[in-house]
């Protein structure tokens, strides 16, 4: 839903961000007063929608002002603007029999805009008529009868439910969502991993910080900057290091999407480039006595230059969410060593716990139980396969999201091993904690 808020918010005529209400999440209603002595226009927000992706369905406005007429037909001076607005339909002169020209009444209908460009002009048809008592100061700017008079807007939009009321995304699976057009996320993610391989024991602290912006309706930037800090003990040696991780840009395109009433259905296909940019240096074997490709693995990257590909696919329906994707990822050598290539398979059901009465968005409380299944194949050590290098790994992660503000959701994940078939060269993963935050902007 912000998505939509953000969209609306950057018309001349629209208020800032927070003064725009959803009414109604589940029939998709959403309610603001115009900013004052700003003409408003229908085709404009019908397009200001249609580029974020959502259809207007229908608006209702009601307006305050001077009714004027002619022999062609009848039409409403607005108090704050002086906007013309035509009155126009079968019940139009019933509805208005007994009020003269010139006499100041409210208005409530249908609105829309007929005609394009210089031939425009905004027409309701009214459900609703009525006069009201002449005010001195309606047309003062900054009185308050004068705010009190300014146009409503009462908007119904297709298609809005759990799945696209706000920017939520699983935690580890890959979203076919684009957060916000025109706009983007900060995502911080702080990572506990504990594992081990016989006696080494490993433990690993991760920040993550994700970056995206969608310039259209279809397409996401995005970027993922590692830092990670690493220890070790195997009763004998121990040791620490830490440095930066291989930087990730990707490329998501948005190829499917149909709204429906509580209800979203999307699928991407996202390219993704590793670069190397992370620190190479591992403990040497006078630090720890173990083979080469075990120590390499002590180190922030997993190779060299890597090349991914992920299709993901969503699908909201009422307080629950199902999504899936499937990554590849072919990884090049650095310095001789690098892991296999990998295969991923992820798996999300959501459900919106909180509010027990989902009227309006805000202070969602997501539960989430995701799941990973990974397949590498053997990995390279100076230069050359390494044997009892491949994996095939299982893994659950509940999780928890809960949406602060509009702007903000708090995230936690647990991840622990379910299935771990690993070669005797692998490390295996014991369990994987994951906090962090999803900023707006």
């Amino acid at each position: 839903m912000y998505n939509i808020k953000k969209a609306v918010s950057r018309l001349d005529f629209a208020p800032k961000i927070e003064e725009i209400k959803v009414t109604d999440i589940k029939r998709g209603l959403g309610l603001f007063t115009p900013k004052p002595g700003k003409p408003v226009s229908f085709a404009a927000l019908k397009a200001a929608l249609k580029k974020a992706g959502y259809t207007l369905a229908s608006a209702e406005i009601t307006v305050g002002g001077t009714l004027a007429g002619n022999a062609s037909g009848y039409w409403i001076e607005a108090d704050t603007g002086n906007q013309r607005f035509e009155l126009a339909g079968e019940s139009v002169t019933q509805m208005l029999k007994g009020i003269d020209a010139g006499a100041r009444i409210e208005v409530s209908g249908d609105w829309q805009t007929i005609g394009q460009e210089a031939d425009a002009r905004e027409v309701i048809r009214p459900r609703a008529a009525k006069r009201v008592a002449p005010s001195k100061s309606a047309n003062i700017p900054g009185s308050s009868e004068g705010k009190a008079r300014r146009e409503v807007l009462q908007v119904s939009l297709d298609g809005l439910g759990a799945g696209s009321a706000l920017f939520l995304a699983p935690v580890r699976t890959t979203s076919p969502g684009l957060t916000v057009y025109k706009g983007g996320a900060v995502t911080p993610r702080y990572f506990f991993i504990r594992q081990h391989l016989g006696s080494l024991e490993v433990r690993r602290h991760a920040l993550r910080l994700g970056l995206s912006y969608t310039p259209t309706p279809t397409l996401q930037l995005e970027a993922e900057i590692p830092y990670q800090g690493t220890s070790f003990e195997d009763g004998t040696h121990s040791g620490s290091g830490n440095g930066l991780g291989n930087i990730t840009v990707w490329g998501k395109y948005r190829f499917y999407r149909a709204l429906e009433t509580w209800g979203d259905r999307q699928a991407a296909l996202r390219l993704g480039v590793e670069l190397p940019t992370g620190k190479k240096n591992a403990p040497g074997e006078e630090n720890l006595a173990e083979p080469d490709f075990v120590r390499q693995q002590l180190s922030p990257i997993s190779g060299g230059l890597a090349f991914h590909t992920d299709v993901s696919y969503s699908q909201a329906h009422h307080r629950f969410i199902y999504g899936a994707n499937i990554e590849g990822t072919l990884r090049g050598e650095r310095n001789g060593f690098r892991t296999g290539h990998e295969l991923r398979v992820n798996t999300d059901l959501e459900y919106v716990l909180l509010p027990l009465k989902y009227q309006n968005p805000g202070k969602e409380l997501f539960v989430i139980l995701e799941t990973t299944y990974s397949y590498r194949n053997r990995g390279r050590i100076a230069g050359r396969t390494a044997p009892g290098s491949s994996s095939s790994e299982f893994y659950l992660a509940p999780a928890l999201q809960f949406t602060a503000s509009p702007r903000l959701v708090l995230e936690a994940s647990f991840q622990f091993p379910v299935v771990l078939n690993s070669g005797p060269l692998v490390l295996r993963t014991d369990q994987n904690f994951l906090v962090g935050i999803r900023y707006l902007y």
